[in-house]
Parts: C-alpha cells; sequence; structure tokens
C-alpha cells in the first residue's frame, strides 16, 4: 500500500519533490502540500491532484497522511521535524535537520522516542554512479582509503543578493551534501579535525558583512585519510557535483555533469551540455531518495540516511564554523 504523504514547503525544492512523490514513486501518495503563503500550495498541489492547504497543523491532526516531507526554510526543519514526531507521522526533511547540533540531537531524539522513520535529504548517496561507489570502496576494490576529494559548484553567477544569505551558508547548507558523502564514503572511520578557509570571491564588495561564496576545507579521519572538500556558489558551466576516492589499491571517481553521453565536436571543439540545476542534475537521486523513504515505512525498518548521519555531517560544518572564527584546526565533536 502507498504511503501517503504530505509535503510541507511549495518553494523551488518542495515542488520538485512534489512532483517527483506523485510521478516517479509508486511507493508513495502525495495526498497534500502545504505552505502557509497564499495560493503558493495551490499551485504545486493543483496539478498533481493532491489538496493545497497552508495550515501544517491541519496535515499533523489528519490520520489520513502517515508522513510528510519537510522542504520548507532552514530556520523551520527543527520545529517541523519535532512537531510531525510527535503527531506520530514518519518524517523526511531536507538537509540540514537543524541548526546546531543541539537541534539536530532534539530532532533524532524526538524521532526516536515516536518510533518513527527519520530520513535526512542527503540525496548524494542515491545517486547511481556514487552509490556504486560505495559498492566498491565497501567491497575492498581500492584498498585501504588515503585520500578523498568532494565538491560542489552551484551553476551561475552567484547570489542575487549575497547579503540576504544566511551566514556560513556554505558549510552548514552547500558543503554538508559533502561532509556527508565523505563521512559514507570512508566507512567505519569518523572525521577527526577539520582546517576550513573560505572568502567572499564571487562577491568581495560583501566581505565585511561576513558572507563567505567559496571554500575549501581539508578533514582528517580516524583511519588517517584526508579528505578535501571544496564549494563554490558561481560556476559558470552548469551544476557541478563530483567526488574522487584515492585508495591503496585503485581509485574510483564520481560525477561529471553532462546531461547525456552526446558531445558536439565543431569548430569551436568538443563540448558537453551540462545541467544547470541541482533538480536536474540529480532527479535520478531525489527521487531514489524518496523512494528508500518510503520503502523504509513499508518495511518497518530505519532509513538508510539516519538523524545520526545528519549529526554527524553538521559535526563538520559546525568544526568548520569555529576554524574559521579561530584561525586554526578544530576537533570534529563525537
Amino acid at each position: 500500500m502507498p504511503v501517503r504523504v504530505a509535503l510541507i514547503g511549495a518553494g523551488r525544492i518542495g515542488a520538485s519533490h512534489a512532483e517527483v512523490l506523485a510521478r516517479r514513486v509508486p511507493e508513495a501518495d502525495l495526498v497534500a502540500v502545504v505552505d502557509p503563503r497564499p495560493g503558493a500550495a495551490d499551485l504545486v498541489a493543483g496539478p498533481l491532484g493532491a489538496t493545497a492547504l497552508t495550515s501544517v497543523d491541519d496535515v499533523l491532526a489528519d490520520p489520513a497522511v502517515d508522513a510528510v516531507v519537510v522542504a520548507a526554510a532552514t530556520t523551520a526543519h527543527h520545529d517541523l521535524i519535532t512537531t510531525a514526531a510527535a503527531a506520530g507521522k514518519h518524517v523526511f526533511c531536507e538537509k540540514p535537520a537543524g541548526l546546531s547540533l543541539a537541534e539536530i540531537d532534539a530532532a533524532r531524539t524526538a524521532t526516536a522516542d515516536a518510533g518513527v522513520v527519520f530520513q535526512v535529504g542527503f540525496n548524494r548517496r542515491f545517486a547511481a554512479d556514487f552509490a556504486a561507489a560505495h559498492e566498491l570502496i565497501t567491497g575492498g576494490r581500492i584498498g585501504e582509503v588515503q585520500l578523498m576529494r568532494s565538491l560542489t559548484r552551484d551553476p551561475g553567477t552567484g547570489p542575487a543578493d549575497p547579503g540576504s544569505v544566511p551566514l556560513w551558508t556554505i558549510f552548514t547548507q552547500t558543503l554538508i551534501h559533502d561532509f556527508d558523502t565523505l563521512n559514507w564514503l570512508n566507512p567505519g572511520a569518523h572525521a577527526v579535525d577539520v582546517l576550513a578557509t573560505a572568502d567572499a570571491l564571487i562577491a568581495p564588495g560583501h566581505r565585511e558583512s561576513g558572507h563567505l561564496d567559496t571554500a575549501v576545507v581539508v578533514i582528517r579521519y580516524s583511519n588517517g585519510a584526508i579528505a578535501i572538500a571544496e564549494a563554490s556558489f558561481a560556476a559558470a558551466y552548469g551544476y557541478d557535483v563530483r567526488g574522487e576516492i584515492f585508495g591503496s589499491g585503485g581509485m574510483v571517481t564520481m560525477g561529471e555533469g553532462a546531461t547525456t553521453a552526446l558531445r558536439l565536436h565543431d569548430i569551436a571543439g568538443r563540448a558537453a551540455f551540462t545541467s544547470r540545476s541541482d533538480t536536474d542534475l540529480m532527479i535520478g537521486s531525489y527521487t531514489g531518495e524518496l523512494a528508500e523513504f518510503c520503502r523504509a515505512i513499508q518495511e518497518k525498518r530505519p532509513a538508510a540516511v539516519t538523524g545520526d548521519d545528519a549529526w554527524a555531517a553538521y559535526a563538520i560544518a559546525q568544526a568548520c564554523i569555529d576554524s574559521m572564527t579561530s584561525g586554526g584546526r578544530v576537533a570534529v565533536a563525537r
């Protein structure tokens, strides 16, 4: 029986998740879309045959809703997770699951106490090439992990209003994907410490206000592996998500950004057509993570990405903030 899902938040990523749930995940039945902004839920719910609502309370009180997918503003994630869990709803939440380690700890405790499935949206684990790399690494095909790299470069020319970007976003909302990916691709190890460096290279006029749009982080792991995580808010050539894991017996690489294997050869040279958004490049992984959430509910088991994973990734993000503040290497909380 499909899981009856209500989506909370009808913004850009919420609209994408709604369409994925309604059209690409047979394990799900999108029954409602909730957004307090007048008309926002109607625009998303209408074409998909779901009910449009403005009150989260109505959804949480509805026995016909089994689960919620939280795609609202990041500042609301913690409260939505805990209130949904208290109402007995299974919870999928976009990253991060909170804006501090204390909030994420409260979220994972609330969902565990309620006995509901809790999954966080680290979608890179569900991208075909990253998943295949994980299987090769856990199968010992590249030997002992030694060097790691993960990067995220957002498409375009950067934020339209850099001043509106919350402080530390590059660590807590962008690189947090890379932190989870590195943790996942180095199984059995944990992050020990970090050294972060970042600047406003895209919008230098906002440097004095603390804006950061370009960053590199060095992470040392308990098994001796050294990782680099890199991010930029402006990649002119398209959305760029890549990874590389080098081991004692080989190497795996993931991510290319091309929409197809087609290459254009003309007078300008050889070109590939690249994805210009996350909802384009990562649509398969968005589908995979939401399908996993629904299957975990149906099979009455924990999801593949848990609150513990969310806490571990945010612990690295917090260490990056502390590293930027102190100017030195900082231990990662355990």
